[in-house]
């Protein structure tokens, strides 16, 4: 078997595999005999099919596998062989024609796309920015406020707010207004204005009192959703999907949130426990968690900032374009070509960014160890409990939802992908020179207008 590389130009190449008989004739026999044993014809013993019949019968079949097993490992050999940086997926030449049945020599074409030499050398030399955003008393202050409405608790109302939840009886009303004889309805009905879809609605409840009534439409405060109205009525999803009339709600109970106090139980639930003894440290520890949180903001712009900056140092890179058209075709087939066309712009400056991650990362020494990985899962684990207000998690808990993250195909990639990332950029960061500058909240939004 021949194989032979010509360079076309610095990032496209021909690689040539020519086949004679004797490269595949000993497997073409193997694979046919093997047919015979397998899936012997009507009127002959397995194993025991003359070989004409054979060859006529399965013949075809077996050479163009035969041939195409041979050239696909002599393919992927020389690349790995060679080292070859590839860039795509080689695509067999439109031109490249195979006669099975009437030749004995076969020539096959791929156009081979290869990754662009080029030079990166981050040093102190280069400047980028980095936006420190500076916590604020109101940030603070709402931060507070959110933590007080989360570790508060319900009481009984006077008169009903936007968070409040109020029980009472529910009765569908006819056209003219008046109690459908018949109709829908639930002695026992809960509701909470908060999360009506209809701002309308929602004002019908607020500031009514215990007694009161109210007339409004469910159908339009939960916006035509089968899965409230049935809760609120009692009724079957089914018969939730045609209710449209206006109902009369009165109001027998309310129970509105009361805010948690400042107070020992309060500080543990926040930040841990024993982390605050009074309210000084609390503000103290809040306004460093606040900042803790807000670090991921200016990591993310450093990220930007950082890709930018090193993009136009390195400038533009010669691409084998048409092979990468030609790969994002194949890997798409709802796509046209001139679909790929519109998005190969974005696209290749995606494939240079990660050539040129892949450079940094061998250059500054980036490797994603398991202790990163886990570290991670951690982090996305406790993230995950805090949404549900759970900040106090014990550790076995937080361990083993970690490693149910790694152990899932889909979250691990997500979780290595993560990491990189974050190492690269650490160590960008730990090479060139910071320009550090402390910013509000919204001169830094404003770094993101128009972006």
């Amino acid at each position: 078997m021949n194989v032979t590389l010509d360079k076309v130009d610095n990032v496209n190449g021909i690689l040539t595999i020519s086949l004679v008989k004797e490269d595949y004739q000993a497997d073409y026999k193997k694979d046919l005999n093997e047919a015979g044993r397998r899936h012997p014809l009507k009127g002959f013993r397995p194993g025991h099919v003359p070989a004409k019949l054979l060859e006529k019968t399965y013949g075809p079949e077996i050479l163009s596998r035969v041939v195409d097993r041979k050239v696909s490992r002599e393919l992927s050999k020389y690349i790995v062989d060679n080292k070859l940086n590839l860039l795509g997926e080689p695509v067999l030449d439109k031109d490249t024609k195979v006669d099975l049945v009437n030749e004995e020599e076969y020539t096959f074409k791929f156009h081979l796309g290869f990754e662009p030499e080029f030079d990166v050398k981050l040093d102190n030399e280069l400047t980028i920015p980095y936006y420190t955003i500076l916590v604020d008393d109101k940030m603070v202050e709402n931060q507070d406020n959110q933590y007080r409405q989360r570790f508060g608790s319900q009481v009984a109302g006077e008169e009903i707010t936007d968070d409040a939840m109020v029980r009472g009886s529910i009765v569908e009303l006819d056209e003219e207004g008046n109690v459908k004889e018949g109709g829908i309805s639930n002695e026992r009905a809960v509701l909470s204005p908060k999360h009506f879809k209809n701002d309308d609605q929602k004002a019908l409840f607020v500031g009514k009192k215990i007694g009161d009534e109210v007339v409004y439409n469910p159908a339009k405060a939960a916006d035509g959703s089968a899965v409230e109205i049935s809760s609120l009525l009692n009724i079957d999803r089914k018969d939730a999907e045609n209710v449209t009339a206006d109902f009369k709600f009165k109001v027998d109970d309310i129970l509105v949130l009361k805010p948690a106090e400042h107070d020992k139980d309060f500080y543990d639930s926040v930040l841990g426990k024993d982390i605050a003894a009074d309210e000084d440290d609390y503000y103290a520890k809040l306004r460093e968690m606040i900042a803790g949180q807000l670090a991921a903001d200016s990591n993310y712009r450093f990220s930007l900032d950082a890709k930018q900056k090193i993009m136009d140092l390195v400038g533009d890179l010669e691409l084998p374009d048409d092979i990468l058209k030609q790969f994002l075709l194949a890997r798409n087939e709802k796509a046209t070509a001139e679909d790929i066309d519109k998005e190969y712009p974005t696209v290749r400056k995606d494939v240079i960014w990660m050539l040129i991650k892949n450079k940094l990362a061998a250059q500054l020494d980036v490797k994603v160890e398991e202790e990163d990985r886990k570290r991670l899962a951690r982090f996305f684990a406790a993230q995950q409990y805090a949404q549900y207000g759970m900040t106090n998690v014990p550790d076995d808990v937080l361990d083993d939802f970690a490693q149910r993250l790694l152990d899932d195909e889909k979250h691990s990639e997500n979780i290595n992908e993560r990491c990189f990332e974050d190492k690269l950029y650490a160590a960008i960061k730990n090479t060139v020179t910071i320009d550090e500058q402390k910013v509000s909240v919204d001169d830094f939004n404003k770094l993101f207008e128009n972006k």
